[in-house]
């Protein structure tokens, strides 16, 4: 039976763009005729497919043995890499710092030892110009061997000059390190349980936080040491649900970009998710005008080709381009706006599959269904709950997979599916056991929702009234208003007591928005 799944060779040659495929051919043919290459036929054989079928690719390939497919791949694998990185050095100063690298190597193999000094030495000017402190590092690691090996007489002092130089980068690379491993640490806890929901939860990570925060001087730290100090203070504060001071780091993370518009095209990743987590900020503290205005240079940025030059940086602007835009109509109440862009971002998200990461998959469907329910399609919201509360891996993003529920039963109320409720409702209040997610504001509505059946459609208002004025309470208390940064749950309350649709009461509040 052909196989027809994918592999990496294949999503590797349907990535390439026409530039790219040219480039390649030309590269192959740089030894000679490439003609009886067949690691070239197999590259056309694949480029020719829709669809991997190896079956189909060996009997396009006749010279190809079933017994050599495995190596050719491997092969045609490592070419195309080497290919992509000849056409792309120049768009990458770290490529072209390690080649130099590389060709200093040879020259020291050589025995050609000053060259290979003077090569280092401009590698390590470029790579102290261009912030890459780590391969700064490597360079001066490399002239340490050569000045310990031979008697080069380059300079005087020239030990002691390496041990200085050493040093004081190695203390820079070693800070950059602690900043970026707090980081990466604080923003996987994130992906893993969402916000903090009790007072434990607070201190464990605060507690975490300051014990790895290392002491710095800000105005002495060079520029990655500076990013990495905002992104852990981002990533603490938001978990923290400290929206404010995320917004003043998110701010200072891309006003370290504007200042420094080079890193910006050398690190255009970097300054995207600076963009992405000031706008969150911004639409948590609901600062309509200035996320307006955000959004408004997000959106030229992504027209920006010395920023948007590959599809990494495409995708990356695409994930939080439109999740911004679906998060600035539901400030404005405009839920059928954001159901309009719908059917393009499902373009997108099949268009980029395997290359988006299912925690953004899984927060698209949430979004999706948030604004079903906000358009009262009870039906629709429930099919892209459905889409979470199925997902295989509920460990990912655990503060979604719990939200999805109580926004599924909610939904379901709603519909009238009060045959289902009763087990979706015992469903919801299990898994949220299990994942020790039970807060006063979701027991709360579990509770309301068990004893529907028993309310006379005349008490229905005034039960509702109650389950706002609880709930309201819940809203100002650190440790309990976590549910509401993931459900408007007081504006919905509120529609089903003054009998009008939820998006009349957002566009209402949304009035008094600055």
């Amino acid at each position: 039976m052909a196989n027809t799944k994918s592999d990496p060779l294949f999503e590797l040659i349907k990535s390439l763009n026409q530039t790219e495929k040219r480039h390649f051919r030309l590269f192959v043919k740089r030894s000679g005729n490439s003609d009886d290459l067949k690691f070239v036929k197999l590259f056309d054989a694949m480029d020719g497919i829709k669809f991997y079928d190896d079956q189909k690719i060996l009997k396009r390939v006749s010279s190809i043995k079933k017994s050599q497919f495995s190596n050719q791949k491997a092969h045609l694998y490592k070419q195309i890499l080497a290919s992509l990185r000849h056409y792309h050095i120049g768009q990458n100063i770290d490529i072209q710092l390690r080649e130099n690298m590389d060709h200093a190597k040879v020259l020291y193999n050589k025995g050609f030892y000053k060259q290979a000094l003077k090569m280092l030495g401009k590698t390590k000017i470029t790579a102290q110009e261009t912030k890459h402190f780590t391969i700064a590092l490597e360079v001066l690691e490399f002239e340490k061997l050569i000045e310990s090996e031979y008697i080069t007489r380059s300079i005087e002092n020239r030990a002691e000059e390496l041990t200085i130089e050493v040093n004081t980068t190695a203390k820079r690379v070693n800070s950059a390190h602690e900043l970026s491993n707090l980081s990466l640490n604080l923003y996987s806890l994130f992906l893993k349980n969402g916000y903090a929901k009790t007072k434990d939860e607070f201190e464990e990570v605060r507690f975490y936080f300051n014990q790895n925060l290392p002491a710095v001087d800000l105005k002495g730290l060079s520029f990655y040491e500076k990013l990495y100090y905002h992104q852990a203070h981002v990533w603490f504060n938001k978990i923290t649900q400290n929206f404010p001071n995320a917004y003043k780091h998110a701010k200072a993370w891309v006003a370290l970009f504007k200042a420094d518009e080079s890193m910006a095209k050398k690190q255009p990743v970097l300054f995207i998710k600076g963009y992405r987590n000031l706008l969150a900020a911004l639409f948590q503290l609901q600062y309509y005008t200035q996320f307006c205005e955000v959004l408004a240079e997000v959106e030229a940025l992504g027209k920006d080709k010395s920023i948007v030059k590959d599809l990494n940086s495409e995708i990356l602007i695409f994930k939080f381009l439109y999740i911004s835009k679906i998060n600035k109509y539901f400030m404005e109440g405009q839920f059928e706006k954001g159901i309009d862009l719908i059917p393009e971002i499902l373009e997108k998200l099949k268009l980029y599959e395997g290359k988006i990461d299912p925690e953004r998959v899984l927060m698209f469907y949430y979004k999706f269904a948030s604004l079903y329910f906000g358009n009262d399609n009870y039906r629709k919201t429930i099919f892209y709950l459905n889409q979470i509360i199925y997902f295989k891996d509920v460990k990912l993003r655990e503060d979604i997979h719990c939200f999805a529920r109580i926004l599924n039963l909610i939904a379901h109320f709603e519909d009238g599916q009060d045959f289902q409720l009763e087990y979706q409702i015992k469903s919801t209040f299990q898994f949220i056991g299990r994942m020790n997610d039970q807060q006063a504001v979701q027991r709360e509505i579990i509770q309301f929702l068990r004893k529907t059946g028993k309310i006379k459609p005349n008490e229905l208002k005034s039960e509702f009234i109650q389950l706002h004025s609880r709930l309201e309470k819940f809203n100002e208390d650190l440790y309990e208003r976590r549910p509401f940064l993931y459900l408007d749950i007081l504006s919905y309350l509120q529609s089903r007591i003054e009998s009008r649709p939820v998006k009349d009461v957002v566009k209402e509040k949304f009035k008094a928005l600055r």
